[in-house]
């Protein structure tokens, strides 16, 4: 699926659309520059998924569990993630695939430890001239 997206609301909209759909279990991938819109992605996300506490990037902690919704959420951000031994030292293993979900940010970094169904999300900026416009691709066989 390829969704236009000309605001940060917008972009909040799709992915609380995504988060409604999560089961336990599933694995989303965000990918996209540096800007790009993938934390405001990911808050829209939580919300879909029930989460109520404030979200924010764990850029410094790697990973934040949410378990107030209807289904926990693990939200990573592997950007400063320099060696995959780094992942096991937070437990990465056991918040993927179980009765959660589990969002990454920037996880084209460690895309050959991701299992084949995860679910991947590009977000993009277009050269339109549009600074508020974004592509979000969806790439997953698990989803409508």
């Amino acid at each position: 699926m390829k969704y236009t997206s000309g605001s940060r609301e917008a972009t909040y909209e799709i992915g609380k659309g995504l988060g409604e759909k999560a089961a336990p279990g599933s694995i989303f991938a965000l990918a996209g520059d540096l800007g790009a819109g993938k934390t405001v992605f990911a808050k829209g996300f939580a919300e879909g998924v029930g989460v109520k506490e404030t979200v924010t990037s764990p850029t410094f902690t790697i990973m934040q569990l949410y378990e107030s919704g209807r289904i926990p959420l693990a939200h990573f951000d592997v950007y400063r993630i320099e060696d995959p031994d780094e992942l096991d030292e937070i437990g990465f293993d056991e918040y993927i695939g179980g009765d959660g979900t589990a969002l990454i940010e920037w996880a084209d970094q460690i895309a050959d430890l991701l299992p084949p169904e995860t679910i991947w999300i590009t977000i993009t900026k277009p050269s339109s001239g549009n600074e508020n416009e974004r592509i979000i691709e969806i790439i997953g066989d698990n989803i409508e």
